[in-house]
């Protein structure tokens, strides 16, 4: 079987490691190139772009997914497949990319498996949403403005939980929240854990979801 070719594109080193750490002894798939950035990747694609699937965040400096898939798809003299990689599940940015004919779109919490299974679908010319996205896109398709209806918070959060979870949405880290709220690091770990208890989320993506489905910040 032909060994997939990925090039990888996301601002956190941590993210690319872990994708990497999921692909690098799975024979049917090869790391080919990674950058920080959409501009960077542009750069490197540019001199030598020679790869199957793009895995590409969304969200990121400089240049961020969206304008990279545009100029590749503007400038592209190679056929390849496009998968986003994200940590929210925001209709304004799945709108934007499929406008572009991606191929692919999971959270960065999926798991092993997903992303290896939604890098395989893409490649193979197929598409693969995550059961988040899909359910998004089709309440989209529906007109269904129950969830932007859905005004009230259920569950009450002091006013520095609040805070966290706003920059946790916007994609801060630990050290990053800790230094815009004047905390410690170990602090803001006491606020996630309590965001989880009471939100009843698994992970930091399912508080973005929590977030985005009660509304709680005018600019998410």
């Amino acid at each position: 079987m032909k060994t997939i070719k990925i090039f990888l594109v996301d601002d956190h080193k941590m993210i690319r490691d872990g994708i990497k750490f999921y692909l690098d002894e799975d024979e049917r798939f090869e790391i080919v190139g990674e950058a920080n950035n959409g501009q960077e990747a542009l750069s490197m694609i540019s001199k030598n772009g020679n790869f199957d699937v793009l895995v590409t965040d969304i969200v990121m400096p400089s240049m961020d997914g969206i304008e990279l898939v545009k100029n590749l798809i503007q400038g592209a003299t190679i056929e390849f497949k496009i998968l986003a990689l994200t940590m929210l599940s925001e209709t304004q940015h799945i709108k934007k990319m499929l406008n572009y004919g991606i191929q692919g779109y999971i959270l960065k919490s999926s798991g092993e498996e997903e992303i290896k299974r939604a890098i395989t679908e893409v490649a193979a010319g197929n598409t693969y949403y995550s059961q988040e996205v899909t359910t998004i896109i089709m309440n989209n398709l529906r007109g269904d403005k129950s969830r932007g209806s859905r005004m009230a918070v259920d569950i009450p959060l002091t006013k520095r939980e609040r805070e966290v979870l706003h920059l946790i949405v916007k994609e801060y880290s630990n050290q990053e929240i800790a230094d815009e709220l004047f905390i410690s690091v170990r602090t803001v770990d006491a606020h996630k854990r309590n965001l989880l208890e009471k939100t009843g989320a698994k992970n930091m993506a399912g508080l973005a979801v929590y977030a985005l489905e009660k509304r709680l910040f005018d600019d998410i």
